[in-house]
This record gives structure tokens, sequence and C-alpha cells, in this order.
């Protein structure tokens, strides 16, 4: 299967399962030296390198004897590269007094790192992963932390040998666990806001970025479909995190004098949620107080949708018992099978009861981005709250993850204690721009730009391409395994989203009478063909059983760098490395 584009000069089998860190020059070298400027010549010189004998000296020999000058603000004769670093220690960067052109050439030096990296996870022919096992990274890395401090080379070499043994995570060919590749312009954002180092709990210390906020929550309110994006919005690290949000003011709208006097001062409380939901709702109710028992499964079909009908049943069952139901997580995208909840009859049921109807779309939300797909979320717009983890399928870097809740003011009143350190009454702006007495956390990171910068870059119509063409590669899967021998689906039918659950027989299980047998052999394939995916670095896909179901893999596609030829090569090396099994 050959590659595209300027890797195209590389193994038409699109895999290489020897060291990718030496031997002759490769495509991406050829393309860098192509590129003009000093970041070009800097770029083949680090790409030409063998990984495991690079070192910061290296690459500051590749550069040696370049012209150009400095960026520095001073006037100065100083061409870039010729700072010996090996020298130098973090104390002679700024702020230290003539510290500017060793700032530069130390990060410059880091960017070209991280470019090089970049360049290297789309390239097809390398490896997703340099896999080794933690004692022999342990036994090969001296990971320890002294009392002296190390040259700004031998940081340089820390730099390198992280990002040696990470995996590629925007590798086409890495389908592992949501992810979600890399995105330029994301990347680009990440790089400013850790630039910037500003903290959004208060408008005075992050104006730009509290405003990106307040406008990009009230978009994505106004798509969830509520009137003028009315309501209100937190981001926080995680879907997780978001969930715990939701219930957390569900219970404070239900109970508002829980805040002051606590758990003891309530009612025993009962939530709901699907059995095939996320875990972080049983840890919500166990970061509050409300106790994971009283965090009611209900039952799902086949395809793993709640069923609205037993819902009602529980809940007339919990009153009964004496609890009060408040809060129901609908699940728009569950995490194995891509399952949308159904809703409206959820919120029929929510509406009939006066609960709190939460929607944790994480995995799913992002659908709402998709005409053809949105339908999907049919519904969402009579929750209380929604869960959208934008990191997810609209590719935005780690971490990205909005809580949108309806009624506007309820996270200020059930989170704000009116620290008068930082929240003062006199300050001369509008105060409604301090979002941080609205959130648990004090300190909070800008995980604003990143999305914001994509969105402007992507517009709407572009992240609804990238959505819709994910679904498609799903779909795609689906469509070449279905008939396929050797290949079993989980469900029958298509997926809703891109999650495809299958089964890969391998010949010496296929022929196998006994059932039972056969359920303890294909239980142990999965996981063996995973981890020879891992050992190669060919390629890396999820597993995992479900309820009575043995292993199986659970492929999810929100790459926007994945193509159709990955699909046809994730299909032939399943077969390739479990033919054996």
């Amino acid at each position: 299967m050959a590659s595209t584009g300027i890797w195209s000069q590389e193994g038409e089998n699109g895999r290489d399962d020897s060291d990718q860190s030496h031997n002759t020059p490769r495509a991406w070298c050829q393309a860098a030296q192509k590129m003009t400027g000093d970041l070009g010549s800097k770029l083949y010189a680090l790409l030409n390198i063998g990984e495991s004998e690079k070192t910061a000296s290296d690459s500051a020999n590749k550069v040696e004897g370049q012209t150009g000058k400095c960026d520095c603000k001073k006037p100065c004769d100083c061409p870039k590269g010729n700072i010996d670093l090996s020298n130098l220690y973090s104390t002679d960067l700024l702020p230290a007094s003539d510290g500017d052109q060793a700032t530069i050439t130390f990060l410059q030096e880091v960017v070209d790192i991280m470019l090089a990296y970049v360049v290297k996870s789309f390239d097809r022919s390398t490896k997703v992963i340099d896999f080794h096992y933690p004692n022999e990274l342990l036994e090969a890395n001296n990971w320890e932390l002294s009392d002296e401090p190390e040259t700004l080379e031998d940081i340089l070499l820390n730099c390198r040998t992280a990002l040696k043994y990470a995996i590629k995570t925007g590798h086409p060919r890495y389908f592992n666990q949501l992810s979600t590749g890399l995105d330029m312009v994301g990347l680009a954002a990440e790089w400013l806001t850790s630039t910037a180092n500003a903290n959004m709990f208060t408008y005075e210390v992050a104006p730009v970025f509290v405003l990106l906020e307040y406008v990009t929550l009230r978009k994505m309110r106004e798509i969830v479909g509520w009137p003028d994006g009315q309501g209100d919005g937190i981001f926080s690290p995680g879907g997780a995190i978001s969930n715990m949000y939701a219930m957390l003011v569900a219970r404070f709208k239900k109970f508002p004098e829980v805040k002051e006097k606590g758990v003891s001062s309530i009612p025993s409380l009962a939530a709901f949620t699907s059995e095939h939901s996320h875990f972080s709702i049983k840890k919500g109710a166990a970061a509050l107080g409300i106790g994971t028992d009283s965090v009611i499964c209900i039952k799902a079909d086949e395809r793993g949708k709640m069923m609205p009908s037993d819902l009602e049943t529980k809940i007339v069952e919990a009153k009964q018992k004496g609890l009060v139901p408040f809060f129901v997580s609908a699940t728009a995208g569950t995490t194995v099978y891509g399952a949308f909840d159904p809703l409206n009859d959820i919120a029929d049921i929510c509406k009939r009861h006066d609960i709190w109807m939460h929607v944790d779309g994480a995995w799913g939300g992002s659908l709402l981005m998709s005409r053809k797909h949105r339908w999907k979320l049919d519904g969402v717009e009579r929750a209380n709250s929604v869960t959208w983890n934008p990191h997810k399928m609209m590719s935005v870097p780690l971490q990205s993850s909005a809580l949108l809740v309806r009624e506007e003011g309820l996270l200020q009143s059930c989170n704000q204690l009116h620290a008068c350190y930082l929240f003062q009454k006199d300050k001369h702006y509008d105060l409604s721009y301090d979002t941080g007495d609205k959130a648990l956390q004090c300190g909070r990171h800008v995980d604003i730009f990143k999305l914001w910068l994509m969105w402007r870059a992507k517009g709407t119509f572009g992240f609804e391409a990238q959505i819709d063409k994910c679904l498609e590669l799903s779909e795609y899967l689906y469509n070449n395994i279905k008939e396929r021998e050797g290949f079993e689906l989980v469900f029958d039918g298509k997926p809703q989203h891109t999650n495809v659950c299958f089964w890969y027989i391998p010949p010496g299980v296929r022929c196998l009478e006994d059932k039972e047998e056969k359920r303890r052999r294909l239980h142990k394939v999965a996981p063996v063909i995973k981890a020879r995916m891992m050992e190669r670095g060919t390629t890396m896909v999820s597993y995992q059983p479900q309820g009575n179901k043995v292993n199986f893999f659970r492929m999810v596609i929100s790459n926007p760098a994945a193509a159709f030829e990955d699909i046809d090569f994730l299909i032939e090396e399943i077969e390739r490395l479990g033919h054996d099994l």
C-alpha cells in the first residue's frame, strides 16, 4: 500500500518493522532539505541523524557556521548556532542578564526537535510507537533527579529522548482510545497559551482568553439549541470533571442548603445512568459524597442505548424506597459501542418526575457540528446540562472539555465563595467576566484558545467536514469486515458513531466446535494481537470485554489524518499478526 504526497518515496507496503532511527536518508529528510532558510537546514540535520545516536551537540555542529543573524532585539553580530549549549545552564537563560541569545538558541533547538517529531508523526513508514517494557526504559535511561543542574545540551537530549519513546498519537495509524490526531493550528495555540502562562480566574490576568471563553461557550450553547445561546458554562480538565460539575449543580438546584450544611442536611439521593455509561458518573457520586450505590444503572438494549421503560421503572422504585431522584445522565456516544440514548424519551420522563437531565456528550457531542449526523442528538436542547469534549471528535489538543448549563447564574451560585483577594467588589470593570468563582478550581488552565483558534481556522463547516469524514471511514471499515472471513461484528447493524466493535477469529479458532473452548481461546486473541502491534510499532487499536462478551476490538476513528488506506492496513495487519493464534 503506497503512501501519498511527499512520503511516496518510502516503502510501498507502508510498514517498516526495523529500527527507524538510522540507515539511508528518508523522504521526509529530503522534504526538509528542500525547505528554505535556517529552519529547513536545521530540520534536515535533525531528521537525518539516527535518534539513538544524536545528541544536542550533534545538532549544534550541523548548524555551526551559518551566517544568519540572531533575532534578539539588541544590536549584536552573533550568528545563529554559534552558542555552545554544553557549557550553559538554565541560569544562563532569561531573565539572566544578557541571556537573550542563549534563550533564543535554546528555544529554537527545542522547536526544531518538536518540528522533527511532528513531521515524522505523519509519515506512514515510521513506527507508531518505539515500544520498550518499563524495566527496559528504566535501565536504558537515567531518569533520576539530581542535586546538581544539567547543561542545556543535556536538557535538549532529554527532550529528544522523551519524544523518541512517546506514542505518535498524530500518526494516521494510531486508533487507540479516542485519539484525535495532531492539529497544527491547535498545536500552535497550545504553544502560545503556554507562552502567555495566564490563569483563567479573572479578567484582569487573562482578558483576551476570558472573552474568548465567553464567546465560544455562547456559540456552543447556540449549537446545542438553547435560544440565543442563553445559559452558562465552564471549561474543565476533562469530561469526567464536567460530568461531576453537572451532578454538583443538579444537587444544588434541588437542595441549595447542601452547600453550607453538607450532605447530612438533605435526604438520600438517587442518580440514574445507563449500564453502558462512562465510569465518571459513579466517580462523581463518590467524590460528592452521594455514594456509588446511589447511582442506579439502567438497562441498555442490544445496541447499547438506554431503555426508557426501565428508567421510569427504576425512578418509581427509588421513590418507593424513600430516595429522592435528582439526576439522570443520558449518554450521547457511549464509550464502547458509540450508542446514543433516546434523549427525547428521557427528557419526557425527567419532566414528569422533576429530575435534572444531563447529557454526557463527551464523545458524541461534536456530532452537533454536522448537519448530516446531528439528528442522533435530537432532544439535547431539552437537557439542563451538557458535557461536550472538543478534544475528541474535533481534534483540539488535550485538554478541552466544556460543561454547558441551561440556567444562567447557577454555576456561580453553586460554587462562589467571594474570596476577597481575587474577586474584589470594587474593580473598575464588569465583574461578571471574573469566571474563577464559578469553578471548583482556583488555578485554571487556558483551554479555550486552542478551540477558538481552530474554529477560526476551519470554520464550522471545516469541523463538519472533518467529522463527516471520520464517520465515513468507520462506515467503510464496517462494510469491509461485515462479510469478511474471520471477522465477526459484536452487534448487528451499522454503528451510530465511529465505534466499530468486532472480533477477529483466527483460522485455528474458527473450526472449534466446543463453544466454551472457543470463547476461552477467542478471549485471548485481541490482547495478543495488540501486544504484537505495539512491539512492532505498526498500529494501535484498543480492545475490551463487555458484559458477557469476550475481548473484542473497539475501533474508533477520530484522527483526521486517517485515510481509507489506513483502514485497509489495519484489517490486513490484524490478519497478519493473528493468523497463527
